[in-house]
């Protein structure tokens, strides 16, 4: 870890207050580090619009596991983009709805697409992908 900088930041006391909430709710010690994971979410966010370097994410997807052929599409998908996928984790919710977890590794570009051809399946109820990171070239 670099040299530790202080700095002063200047804002309206109910915006702190409601700031000082929050983090005391999610457990944060102190100030200092809940700003510096929100600084961290955004350069891992830059990273992705800027697709630089290797990234790492995980698709949520929600169907009904009786839609005509969607598991077999959608386990070809995961095989067809297997140099990017670590592990898939499947779900099941109730007598006919699945989730399924993909967990991604690779350029951003390539995660995204392959992302964006999984989610769009016909018979995907619900899809949502969280961009993240390796954290190797994150302080």
């Amino acid at each position: 870890m670099g040299e530790t900088v202080r700095f002063g930041v200047s804002m309206d006391r109910e915006l702190l207050d409601l700031f000082d909430s929050i983090i005391s709710s999610k457990g944060y010690s102190s100030r200092s580090e809940a700003i510096r994971d929100l600084i961290r979410g955004m350069i891992v966010e830059e990273r992705w619009k800027t697709r630089e370097g290797e990234m790492m994410g995980v698709l949520i997807v929600v169907y009904d596991h009786t839609q005509r052929e969607l598991c077999s599409r959608l386990t070809r998908e995961q095989h067809h983009h297997g140099d990017l996928i670590l592990c898939t984790l499947h779900f099941h919710i109730d007598e006919m709805n699945c989730m399924e977890t993909t967990v991604f590794r690779g350029r951003a570009e390539e995660i995204k697409k392959a992302a964006d051809e999984l989610s769009s399946l016909r018979g995907i109820k619900y899809s949502k992908f969280i961009f993240a990171t390796t954290g190797k070239d994150l302080p």
